[in-house]
């Protein structure tokens, strides 16, 4: 086994992705992140909900129905992505433990999952969304330090004053640090960037007088903001598949057709009639 290449100030992570193997069942720094970023996503809902008198009970419901439809979400889009690997290995497919899934998978999954509970049951489903944003940032945020620990994701070579070097051999980014040496921590820059995206949702819809009003607006301010983010950042990844005839990766053109649909969607939102207001003037 061959040397790591040196370079300086970049961040060695030594660790094993697998925590502890039970049986059959392996628990990995991924899946522990990802639960604690679920346990900290149903803390903000349920403190928004107190602070929006929206019922919690309600909150509990919807997540019985979101999180597991995110969860088949993240990983049929991952699996999607990557049918070369699972098309002749379906066995693959459900180990879940192992990583593998899709961000815009579990976003798109629960979404969906939470919009039609909601909806079958009667509850407010804008009110709901706009809970759900900064929820989701935060679960998103958590799960990515999983993904940092594990060396998911492959990034593009850097000589920036930081990188990440992987240097235990189980890890999934080891044999890309051995070909490339230090590398963008990409999973890292869009943690920060889904805590700033936070911060500033949270901003706008307790200090704006523009958002609470105009429920729903909030969270196609969090899917354009998301997506814009997502964009870029694909450019210093490189591990998703090619689309669009290789002008874009899978991930940029989920985030352009989605900005695509929630620029008109939020136009409309905006021009409504605001509850206990007046419309907004063009």
């Amino acid at each position: 086994m061959g040397s790591l290449p040196a370079t300086a100030l970049a961040i060695e992570i030594p660790w094993d992705p697998s925590i502890v193997t039970l049986g059959g069942l392996i628990l990995t720094w991924h899946g522990l992140f990802t639960a604690v970023g679920v346990l900290g996503g149903m803390w903000i809902a349920l403190r928004l909900a107190d602070r929006t008198g929206y019922d919690p009970d309600h909150v509990y419901s919807i997540a019985l129905a979101a999180v597991p439809a995110g969860i088949v979400g993240a990983r049929a889009l991952f699996v999607a992505e990557h049918w070369e690997v699972y098309g002749s290995n379906p066995g693959q497919i459900l180990a879940l433990t192992e990583g593998g899934i899709s961000i815009w998978g579990a976003i798109l999954g629960g979404f969906l999952g939470g919009t039609l509970y909601a909806w079958w049951q009667g509850f407010p489903i804008a009110t709901g969304l706009d809970i759900g944003a900064p929820t989701m940032l935060l679960g998103q945020a958590i799960g990515r330090l999983g993904d940092l620990v594990n060396g998911e994701h492959l990034a593009t070579a850097t000589d920036l004053p930081w990188g990440v070097l992987y240097t235990h051999p189980d890890s999934p980014a080891f044999a890309h640090s051995l070909a490339v040496g230090a590398h963008h921590p990409a999973t890292t820059y869009e943690l920060l960037g889904d805590l700033a995206i936070m911060g500033l949702l949270l901003a706008l819809y307790f200090r704006s007088r523009w958002f609470r009003p105009r429920p729903g607006l909030l969270f196609l301010a969090y899917l354009v903001g998301y997506a814009s983010m997502r964009f870029f950042l694909t450019y210093v990844r490189v591990d998703s598949a090619e689309a669009a005839g290789g002008l874009l990766r899978v991930p940029q053109l989920v985030s352009v057709i989605v900005v695509l649909v929630a620029v008109p969607l939020a136009i409309w939102v905006w021009r409504r009639r605001p509850a206990g207001g007046v419309a907004h003037a063009p």
